[in-house]
């Protein structure tokens, strides 16, 4: 009884077919775009922002967010303790900007870098935490 068998010359014509056709497909595709913001920043700069506005002050307001932005002499009276206490918040490789009403604390946030936000609302206006990796 003779069997059919298919040449091995035509089975490696084949193979190598759809070799070609998954490479050129995969740089006709391309890789997907990476992600507008790092996940991982945002998540660092909302759990600095939920931290600073749940914490005990130092001089009597309500949280320690709350009298940072009460008024402008508070402020520049909280200012060094506020940077001092995110820095410790973030890891040592992640950069900070926080934005207050009556100033800034942090280093200025660098053109072309992927960063993570988070906004709070106080009664004093917005306060808004930047965060992107050294």
């Amino acid at each position: 009884m003779s069997r059919a068998q298919l040449p091995l010359s035509l089975l490696e014509v084949a193979l190598g077919a759809i070799l070609v056709l998954g490479v050129s497909l995969g740089f006709a595709l391309g890789t997907p775009a990476p992600p507008a913001a790092d996940p991982q920043l945002s998540a660092y700069a909302e759990d600095t922002a939920t931290l600073l506005t749940s914490e005990p002050p130092r001089h009597g307001e309500t949280t320690r967010l709350r009298e940072v932005v009460d008024s402008e002499t508070a402020f520049r009276r909280e200012r060094g303790a506020l940077e001092r206490r995110v820095t410790r918040i973030l890891p040592a490789n992640v950069l900070f900007h926080v934005e207050t009403p009556h100033g800034s604390v942090g280093t200025g946030v660098p053109r072309a870098t992927t960063v993570g936000t988070a906004t709070v609302s106080t009664p004093a206006g917005p306060v808004s935490i930047e965060v992107w990796y050294a």
